[in-house]
Parts: structure tokens; sequence; C-alpha cells
């Protein structure tokens, strides 16, 4: 054999298995892998990744489509003018310049230079010169009441079985600085002390501070986790007011012999545990606290005819007789919310048929005034209490009129709120806002 066919016999061919060794100056080839099939390459797994993909888009859309954010509506708008002042004393005459529904608001909502309007799922904030919409919020759930508090709106939305959510809004802007869910009754409305605002209710009240986070809740707490912290039981509540971080309430509980009434703290050490200031059984029942003023508590008493006035320890402080008909104080107020404004001087109370001014200082009585429809505001510098077929300029410290003014009210005869921004004056009209100017 030649030399050039034992070189072709030992050379194995290309692609052979067999394995070189290594010799000097050679490359072993790469090994052989066998190739793996994608489990994606099977119809059958693109069709369940298909079907995967279209799961998880449609739960998206569904949660996207029942979302809060879904659910709302709304505009922002930039920071409104200044607006002009109020005139130096009340206008001789004052005509209607707009109107629009407000159904969610017991009196006039004034933030700042906007009015605000609450009806049906809508608040809108409104340029108090000419009523028109600077901004509107406006959810799927019917609105339980508006207040405005710390220079913002408050919006509370009837949620479930509850008026549990509540927004913040700026009233400027309409952007929202806070919002909560909560335990507020239906038919709530909000008392304002000056720091905290409680949601009324007859077995609940609950407090909120200016960020909305919850800061005390006295009564039947719903979803209880600790028990015994309340310190009745079984009990309902009738009117509530509020003043200097306390919170005042008529309570009816089984066992007593009359009502009482409660004042406690609305920022107690506990958020869960109630700091009362004091509780004292009166003397007579369908008693109301229409006014707090300090550490003044005033109490009505209607079958003893007696407005009577506590120190913030439950002593009693003075007694005065109150001469008020007996139809105006059968029974307890909307909400347990009574009709008062303060001004500088006086807190005003408006009993259904007569205004009752009573000293910011001890809440004694200074005078009365029978020809009322609502408590009294100060507008362009001067007291303005609303009455039939006008209003009354009347002096704060006697009650003496100055002079009145007609206003043509179309007809309506019923209870008159009122507020004052800048130059216009606004009158609540039942379900009705209206400003005049």
């Amino acid at each position: 054999m030649s030399d050039g066919e034992k070189a072709a016999e030992e050379t194995p061919a290309y692609g052979s298995e067999d394995v070189l060794e290594d010799t000097p100056g050679s490359t072993p080839p790469a090994p052989r892998v066998k190739a793996r099939r994608s489990p994606w390459n099977r119809g059958r797994d693109r069709a369940i990744a298909a079907l995967i993909a279209v799961g998880v888009v449609a739960v998206a859309l569904v949660v996207g489509a029942t979302s809060d954010s879904a659910a709302t509506d709304r505009t922002t708008a930039a920071a409104p003018p200044a607006l002009p002042p109020a005139p130096e004393k009340v206008p001789g005459s004052l005509a209607e310049i707009w109107s629009a529904p407000s159904g969610a608001t017991p009196a006039p909502v004034v933030a700042g230079d906007s009015v605000a309007t609450a009806d049906g799922s809508e608040v809108a904030a409104r340029d108090p010169l000419t009523g028109q919409v600077r901004w509107h919020y406006t959810r799927d759930l019917p609105l339980c009441t508006l207040d405005q508090a710390w220079g913002r709106l408050n919006a509370v939305y009837h949620k479930t079985r509850n008026c549990s959510e509540v927004t913040q809004l700026d009233p400027g802007t309409g952007r929202i600085t806070a919002q909560r869910n909560g335990n507020a009754e239906l038919g709530t409305e909000l008392v304002d002390d000056g720091s905290h605002v409680t949601a009324t209710g007859k077995k609940l009240l609950t407090t909120w501070r200016d960020d909305l986070v919850q800061s005390a809740e006295y009564g039947q707490v719903p979803a209880l986790v600790n028990a015994g912290k309340q310190p009745r039981t079984g009990c309902t509540y009738g009117t509530v007011a509020a003043a200097s971080g306390k919170v005042g309430v008529i309570e009816r509980c089984p066992g007593d012999p009359a009502d009482r009434l409660t004042v406690y703290k609305a920022a107690p050490e506990k958020d869960d545990e109630p700091q009362v200031s004091f509780s004292s059984v009166l003397a007579g029942k369908r008693a109301r606290v229409i006014a707090m003023s300090g550490d003044l508590t005033a109490v009505i008493l209607p079958d003893q005819k007696l407005l009577v006035v506590f120190n913030g320890d439950g002593t009693q402080r003075a007694a005065y007789p109150l001469d008020v008909p007996a139809g105006d104080l059968a029974t307890d107020p909307p909400a347990g919310v009574e009709a008062t404004t303060q001004t500088a001087v006086n807190v005003y109370w408006f009993s259904g048929s007569k205004l009752l001014a009573l000293s910011r200082d001890d809440l004694s009585p200074r005078w009365t005034l029978s020809s009322a429809a609502g408590p009294g505001v100060t507008f362009a510098q001067q007291l303005v209490v609303p009455i039939k077929g006008g209003l009354a300029v009347l002096n704060e410290n006697d009650g003496s009129t100055i002079r009145t003014v007609g206003v043509e009210r179309r007809g309506y005869t019923g209870v008159v709120r009122l507020a004052a921004a800048g130059p216009v004056l606004l009158e609540q009209r039942g379900p009705t806002l209206t400003a005049l100017k």
C-alpha cells in the first residue's frame, strides 16, 4: 500500500462520529447538540397563552370600569380672581342675579372666592357674581352633604349602606386634597369646631381632622375591634354642637330618667376611646344643645321653658327663661344640627319662628326677633337677618331694626339660610341657592 493510500485510510471522513485525538495544530470539531423543541411551537400552547392574555386584559378592563376613578367625572380650573369687596353698608335694594339647585347643602357654602353647590351627585364651584361653573366633581353616587372647613370643601357621598365616602376639594381649583372612607350615617350633616369636623348621626358620631384622618368615634362603632371603650351602649343621639376642640351631644340612654348632655374631646389621646369632659343627666326630656362657645354649652329644656348654660366641667353656670312656641321644639331638627350662625359679637339660634341672639362671651340671651325666617350673618359690616318678604338690617347689641330690604322669593315661605361672598348675599331656600346683589 502506497503512502497516499495509508493517509486516506487513517483520515476519517467529514461528519464521522469518531473522535480525533488532539494533534498539534489541529482544531477539534464542536460537539453536536440535539435541538430542543420550544413548547410554544405547538398550536395548543399558543392557544393557551392567547387565552391567558385575553383574561388578563378583561380583568384589567373590569377593574378599571368599576373603579372609583372610572366612576368619577371632574374638571379642574386655575385659581379664581379675588372677589370685589362688599359695599360699605347693606344696599337699599337687592335683586336676584342667579340661582342653582343645591339640595345637599343645608346652608350656602362659601369657600375662598368661590361658592359651592351640591346637588344630586355633583359638587360645583361657581363664580359668586355670575353663577358660572368654574369646576365640578361628580361621582356615580348620591351626595349626602357638603360643607366648608379649613378653607376646603368636604363632599360626603352615599356608598353602600351609609355616607361613607368623603372627598376633600380645593375650592379654587377643584384639586383633590384628601379622601377617606368612613361610617357616617344616612342623613348626616357636618359640624365644625374650628379644628375638627364631626359627622352627626343617631347612633354614631365620627370626627376627622383637616387631612380627613379619623380622630374620634362616639357611639355604636361598626366592626368594633376593642370592646368596652365606649362609655355607654344602647343610646340614641339628638342635637350636636361643637366648639374649641370639643363636641357636645344630647344622649337618650336606657336607664336614664331624662336626657343626658355629654361633652367630649374631638381629638382624644386614643382614637378608639372617647375622652369625656363631662356627662350629666338633665332635668328634662326633649333637650337640645343649641350652641357652644369656648368651654360653655347652651341647652334648651322645652318642658321647663329654660335655656341652661353649663361650664366646661358640667356645673350649671346660669339658667334663663325661654319664650319659644312649643311647636318649635316638638322634634329635633334634621340631622341633629340647629340653625345657628356666629358673628364676632353673638351666636344666633333660629328656633323655627324666632331668632335668639346669645352673647359669645357667656351664651346669655341678649334679644329676640319674632319675625325672623332664619339666623343672621354679617354682610357689608352689618347684621342681616332673613324675614318674611325680605331682609332686616339690625343692631347687633339690642336687635333694633336699622332698615328693611324687600326681596322677591317667588312664593318661597320656608326657612332661609344666609351667607356672604364679597358683594353678593346668598340665600339657601330649601334645595335652591339664590344669589342677590
